[in-house]
């Protein structure tokens, strides 16, 4: 699907290329692109992705780091 933009009344340029640019980037657009941009062999793939679902585990397994209170 091709991301469209149409100017509104009284819209510069600069402000319809920003909307263009976060419309890219929701659409996830910006990072598939910078993924893409050299060729990962699909075992470097696999490899980064079995150390992204480890993190994930020992994020929820520890949850968020909290700083000591100061009395």
């Amino acid at each position: 699907m091709a991301i469209r933009v149409k100017s509104r009344s009284g819209e510069t340029v600069e402000q319809m290329m920003r909307r263009f640019k976060k419309l890219c980037e929701k659409e996830g657009l910006t990072k598939d692109i910078r993924r893409k941009e050299f060729y990962e062999k699909p075992s470097e793939r696999r490899r980064r992705a079995a150390r992204k679902s480890v993190a994930r585990r020992l994020k929820g397994d520890i949850g968020p780091v909290m700083k000591p209170e100061r009395a």
